[in-house]
Order: C-alpha cells, then structure tokens, then sequence
C-alpha cells in the first residue's frame, strides 16, 4: 500500500527536475516557459542578415540591368516588340491617330498602359489632370491638331514640365498609342482642372 505513493511522489520530483526554466516576466499573471528558439530558426535568421548586403549591393549598386525596374522595362519592351510585329512601325500622322483612337481598341488599350505607368503622376488617372493640364476639356497649350499629341509627347513641353519621351520609350508605336488614348480621353470629359490654353476644334474636323 505504500508503494503506490512514494512512486507517484517521485515521478512528480523528476518532472520538477526535468521542466524547462519558467522567464521571469509574466503576462496578466501568466508566465513562459523559456524555450531556445529552434536551430533552423536561429540559422536562417542569421543566414538572411549574411545576404541582406550582398543583395542590396547587388541590385542597388546602380549596374544597369540589375534593379527591378530595369528588368520590368526590359521584359515590356520584349512584350511591345512582339506585339508590334504584327501591325509594323506606326506614323504619328492624324489618318493613324485617328484609326487608332476610333476603332483599333485592342491597340488603344496597349497606349492605355503606357499612359497609366506614366503619365497619371500629372495628368490624373481619368485625364483630368493633377499638376499637368486636363486632357478631357477642349483648351489645350501645346496643341492645335491631333497630331501635335505625338510631337509633344517626343519632345516634350514647357520648358521641361512636360519630359520629352522619345528616348524613354523602347519603339515608336509606344508614343503613337500613347497619343491615340490621349486623344480619346476628349471623348470622357471629367471635372478637373479649370482650363488652360485655347479651345480647338475636334480632332476629325
């Protein structure tokens, strides 16, 4: 009878021995084991602070090719030379605006894209324009003729407010579609800056 007591009472020793060391802080009244972080933890916490400058330099060093947006403009202007083998180099003259803004959409869409990595940082995302003029209204500055839109985008405006883009932009047709939506965006008035420059005519007038 008196065994089954003095075992049990030695069990609950060794399990006192044995238990990890309780922190020392508590929480509301609960305390912590003070467990050691596992060893693959501790491995790659410390592998990552090993990798953090090497990465850094290396994409950060300012070697062209090597940051994001590098990549990200090299792998576009493989997409753009792709898609454009399939309608040619495009002429900035009024015929192709015009195709182009009135029933090419697919086309269109692709100068969409290029407008909205842009060109939204000034003119609005809706073309209602932010520190550049709204592009939805019938005053405009630098422009007289659909056109224009292309020249202005090439060389840009205002002595620099306007960046010129025709050496930002890997292929022609970028600009063009560029200037095709541009136009288009006439046919969406919005509400947004007063006016600026003079009224002129439609674009197929």
């Amino acid at each position: 009878m008196n065994k089954t007591p003095s075992k049990t009472k030695d069990l609950g020793a060794e399990h006192a021995t044995n238990a990890p060391e309780l922190t020392e802080h508590s929480y509301d009244g609960i305390q912590e084991y003070d467990n050691p972080l596992p060893g693959w933890w501790k491995s790659l916490f410390w592998a990552s602070i090993l990798f953090a400058p090497i990465y850094y330099f290396y994409i950060h060093s300012g070697a062209e090719g090597r940051s994001i947006h590098d990549q990200y403009d090299t792998h576009m202007a493989t997409v753009f030379e792709l898609r454009f083998s399939q309608i040619g180099e495009l002429e900035g003259d009024r015929d192709t605006l015009l195709k182009y803004m009135k029933g090419e959409k697919e086309w269109l869409a692709v100068g969409k894209v290029v407008y909205q990595t842009n060109c939204v940082s000034c003119h609005g995302s809706d073309g209602g324009g932010l520190v550049g003029p709204n592009l939805t209204d019938d005053y405009w500055k630098h422009v007289r003729n659909v056109e224009d839109i292309v020249q202005v985008i090439e060389e840009g405006a205002a002595n620099g407010s306007m960046p010129a883009w025709k050496n930002r932009m890997s292929h022609k047709n970028q600009i063009v579609l560029t200037a095709a939506y541009v136009a288009s965006l006439r046919e969406n008035p919005v509400a947004g800056k007063s006016p600026e420059g003079k009224e002129i005519a439609p674009w197929d007038q």
